[in-house]
């Protein structure tokens, strides 16, 4: 699925500062490499229901042992073996013997000590994979079943077999903390590097299984159409703490939502939480849902947080042309498109955003190989609007009791007309403020 930088930026799946981004939401992966590899997951959505229905196996496999999954594989296990092939340490005895493993670990001390802390963690590690085999045996994820395969077959190594049946806390002797450590140094460090990358991808999807089971995410029913649609029950964003959810249906019929309502109504909240379930669901994860039935999709594109170009002297208004114009042109494909707008033509006087604004709506709303959802400031356009049987109109109410503004976040049928921006000035204080100067 065709998801650009923009969009990426826009539905803050990657953020600048990523407390504020949807991989750190998801993110409980216990190793580097394991976080690695979830950032390549999340961004690179996939692009058949194959692919996702697996990946969703993986996730389903996973929620259902995350409980006895094997704590004895820490980051600090890994970054030790990964150490351990990178330092240089004198050349141990080909066949050691007790005298010879006496005079090494005198002689090199600093070397031995570091091959038997290696080794340690070395067997550690090879004993949580024999416990993640077992947990993953039985299963429907033809990916799991293959990494499951390929452990089986690296460990089957009569040196590592002989490490599996060692008893937990038995002190190694120095015989065997070089023979393992040859090993391991000589004999196996492709092989590990393998296993790692192998526990690596294994922890990013534990560490979505873990999300959806920790915020209550359901998995999608994804479905290859000739025509998108989206149909969503209790739909949430995911970052907010206590949201609101929504229900909205997209389809051919009526594949354009148009939304108004007062800034700080929830229309952007709204936009992003529909562009991220849909992202996920593209990955093969839960969904922040209790229920979506969604087409496979061929692209996301956002235009939410445009910004102007000084060095380029590009104007706020002139972006947003350029935007729009790059949409129409990757949406004329006839490929199945999920548009998002928010706040169309901010940048330019009233009188010509309204004529933008329609001139815009009128020629995307032809288009049925794509799902538009557009808010707008411009709530005069809606009028203009009704006469097209495609558009679904919704707005976010917003009430005013005692001066004060209440939102309700909740999303009705209609167009708003709310005028609140004077009122919101007063409430901060700034027209006081200009009273007295």
């Amino acid at each position: 699925m065709h998801v650009d930088k923009t969009t990426l930026q826009d539905l803050s799946i990657f953020h600048h500062d990523e407390e504020q981004s949807v991989f750190h939401h998801l993110n409980f992966t216990q190793t580097n490499g394991g976080r690695e590899q979830l950032r390549n997951i999340l961004s690179k959505p996939l692009d058949s229901i194959k692919s996702i229905n697996d990946v969703q196996q993986t996730i389903a496999h996973l929620i259902t042992v995350s409980d006895r999954w094997p704590v004895i594989i820490t980051n600090g296990t890994v970054m030790v073996l990964e150490k351990f092939y990178d330092t240089p340490v004198e050349s141990y005895p080909h066949h050691p013997t007790s005298v010879h493993s006496h005079f090494y670990r005198i002689f090199n001390a600093p070397d031995f000590s570091l091959t038997k802390y290696s080794v340690e963690h070395f067997i550690g590690f090879v004993k949580g994979l024999e416990q993640i085999v077992l947990l993953i045996n039985q299963n429907k994820s033809l990916q799991l079943k293959l990494w499951k395969e390929r452990i089986e077959m690296l460990l089957r190594k009569s040196f590592i077999e002989t490490m599996l049946q060692l008893e937990k806390g038995k002190k190694l002797s120095p015989v065997e903390v070089l023979s393992f450590g040859a090993f391991i140094r000589h004999h196996f460090k492709h092989e590990s590097f393998e296993l790692i990358d192998i526990y690596s991808k294994l922890d990013a999807y534990l560490s979505l299984a873990t999300a959806c089971k920790k915020f209550n995410y359901h998995f999608p029913v994804i479905e290859e159409t000739d025509t998108p649609f989206f149909d969503a029950e209790n739909l949430f964003h995911v970052q907010l703490s206590t949201p609101v959810s929504y229900t909205v249906c997209l389809n051919k019929e009526r594949n354009f939502l148009f939304l108004t309502g007062a800034n700080m109504g929830g229309k952007s909240t709204f936009i992003k939480a529909m562009g991220i379930g849909v992202y996920l669901a593209h990955i093969g994860m839960g969904v922040p849902a209790t229920k979506m039935h969604l087409s496979l999709f061929d692209g996301i594109l956002s235009n939410i947080q445009v910004a102007d170009n000084i060095v380029k002297g590009e104007s706020f208004f002139f972006n947003e042309v350029k935007r729009i114009k790059s949409t129409v042109e990757k949406i004329s494909d006839g490929k199945k498109w999920l548009i998002l707008i928010d706040e169309l033509f901010k940048g330019t006087n009233q009188q010509d955003a309204i004529k933008c604004s329609i001139t815009v709506i009128e020629g995307l709303r032809k288009m049925n190989n794509a799902i538009f959802v557009l808010s707008t400031h411009l709530y005069e356009i809606g009028e203009a609007l009704k006469q097209y049987p495609n558009i679904q109109f919704r707005y976010f109410e917003t009430s005013i009791i005692d001066d004060q503004l209440l939102f309700s976040y909740q999303l009705k049928e209609g167009i708003s007309n709310d005028r609140l921006g004077y009122l919101i000035l007063k409430k901060e204080g700034v027209v006081e403020m200009l009273d007295k100067l």
